[in-house]
């Protein structure tokens, strides 16, 4: 639905998995079903299951045989697929962006443009709110969050500030927030540093780097050799990691070399170079400004 969610760099991502029209093939964020449409048109025999953890999702469901929803978070892939008997698949599409349908909901504290609760669940049924994480944590967690997941060198007064109003008053709205970042915010980079501050949040309430790793490491299991791994980032964490895995199987360091030097890693890179929106896209969707697409192939 164009309304919930327009899907960034779909005509590449789709080329990039090389759809069979008998495969299978996983959409691990289905939004507002943009991409898994796209893919259930060259599907003829084959199947796609797709995950969304949002119930809001479900709203976008399309009446259409060859396709399975999942009502639940990506890092559990493998499990589900063995449930739905598909142990092996063909391709893999992840579009970590948060849909835009969450950012323009001003009921779900996502963006700080709406004065409302501090929540920034994806999954509502979690327990886990952007208030608890602001009300309960410890003023060196919330440091990290911030310097690690928002990649702001003033973490560390963020958490100050945040620390001196709660012993004052419970934190319960974006408003009340916004006031406690004032002396931080730059006049001229006001949205910018909000924007930073809003992520590390939103990626510690979903514990979105945790569940991409998980993600990432069943991939190399679950993929039919030859089957592609498609992934479209928007933040530089996210990208490392992607990169990283691509690259070196693992998240950090180097692989090991066997006697002849040689490495083995379960992917081969497909696209060398990074591929990006274009003009007309951005202007089109300014989500697809930061947009990454790599893209991958099981050896």
């Amino acid at each position: 639905m164009e309304h919930y969610h327009t899907p960034v760099l779909l005509e590449q991502s789709i080329d990039g998995l090389s759809i069979k029209p008998d495969g299978t093939y996983v959409d691990c964020t289905f939004g507002g079903g943009g991409h898994s449409r796209a893919i259930l048109e060259k599907l003829t025999t084959g199947k796609l299951i797709a995950f969304d953890q949002d119930q809001d999702a479900w709203n976008n469901k399309p009446n259409n045989d060859r396709l399975i929803l999942v009502q639940g978070n990506f890092r559990y892939l493998r499990n589900y697929l063995r449930y739905h008997n598909a142990e092996k698949v063909d391709g893999i599409l992840a579009d970590l962006g948060v849909s835009s349908h969450h950012f323009d909901d001003e009921t779900r504290g996502f963006s700080f443009r709406f004065d409302t609760g501090l929540d920034m669940r994806m999954n509502q049924a979690a327990e886990l709110t952007a208030e608890k994480v602001l009300n309960e944590y410890s003023v060196d967690e919330l440091k990290t969050i911030f310097k690690v997941y928002g990649e702001l060198n003033t973490g560390g007064r963020i958490a100050g500030f945040i620390d001196r109003f709660r012993k004052q008053q419970k934190i319960e709205t974006v408003e009340q927030f916004k006031e406690i970042l004032k002396p931080i915010l730059p006049p001229k980079a006001q949205s910018k540093v909000l924007a930073q501050v809003f992520q590390a949040l939103r990626i510690e309430v979903n514990q979105e780097m945790e569940a991409l790793k998980e993600m990432l490491l069943q991939t190399a299991l679950v993929l039919n050799p030859g089957g592609r791994l498609v992934v479209i980032t928007y933040h530089s964490l996210e990208d490392r990691l992607v990169k990283n895995y691509i690259k070196n199987g693992m998240f950090v360091g180097e692989p090991e070399k066997d006697l002849y030097g040689n490495i083995s890693v379960p992917f081969a890179t497909v696209n060398r170079k990074i591929i990006v929106p274009d003009e007309e896209e951005i202007l089109r969707n300014s989500r697809a400004r930061s947009a990454k697409l790599r893209i991958a192939e099981r050896i």
